[in-house]
């Protein structure tokens, strides 16, 4: 009996996130109340807090959905980072881009973030999530283009502070820009010679080396 109440319980806090999905795309996020929410899931308002405490909450459990790169690097061994730090990050980006284009439940969230969270006062919480969550994609990029100077893949000059947020900011790109028009093309298509053309550019530009080294060229 216990077990049953259990799976009740998960298939239920699903149902509500299922709902959560389409009212949020549709609607934004900071409109909406989970009346709303809770009417689409066919529950209670009652039922949808004793699953989650507020909207952020909510929301929070939504994103947990998607895997992002910075998480899937937990995945990785020391050894895999250590050996191939570049061929790592690469190799984390094309996972996500292929994902995304093939998972319609992954489009649907990640356009929730990118282009329907709302900055107002009442989805606070839920924009100081979205800046954690950014922070630590920047420290995992930083992570492994700092290991990929040390290994000797990227140019020992090279100015991480200005790469590690132009790399980030320019993947994070390629995915709002694609969710907005997918009819482009092929993301996983696409992304690999994105990703390929910003590493060339990470190797080779000299304005991305530090200037003192430059200067004293």
């Amino acid at each position: 009996m216990a077990r049953r109440r259990k799976e009740e319980a998960r298939e239920t806090r699903e149902r509500i996130l299922d709902a959560a999905i389409t009212v949020f795309h549709e609607h934004g996020v900071a409109r909406p109340s989970l009346t709303e929410i809770a009417e689409l899931a066919g529950v209670t308002r009652g039922a949808v807090y004793g699953h989650f405490r507020n909207k952020a909450d909510l929301f929070s459990a939504l994103t947990e959905r998607v895997q992002f790169p910075g998480e899937k690097l937990c995945e990785c061994t020391a050894e895999d980072v250590k050996r191939d730090p570049l061929g790592v990050l690469r190799s984390l980006w094309l996972w996500l881009f292929q994902e995304v284009s093939r998972n319609r439940q992954w489009q649907l969230i990640l356009e929730i973030v990118f282009h329907r969270c709302e900055l107002v006062t009442e989805s606070g919480e839920i924009h100081q999530r979205l800046i954690k969550g950014h922070a630590e994609g920047v420290e995992r990029v930083r992570e492994l283009v700092t290991a990929a100077v040390t290994r000797g893949q990227l140019p020992a000059d090279l100015d991480i502070e200005v790469v590690v947020p132009m790399l980030h900011g320019a993947l994070v790109g390629v995915l709002e820009d694609w969710l907005l028009q997918p009819q482009i093309g092929d993301l996983a298509e696409l992304g690999e010679r994105y990703m390929d053309a910003l590493i060339d550019m990470v190797r080779l530009s000299p304005t991305l080396r530090r200037r003192d080294s430059l200067s004293a060229q």
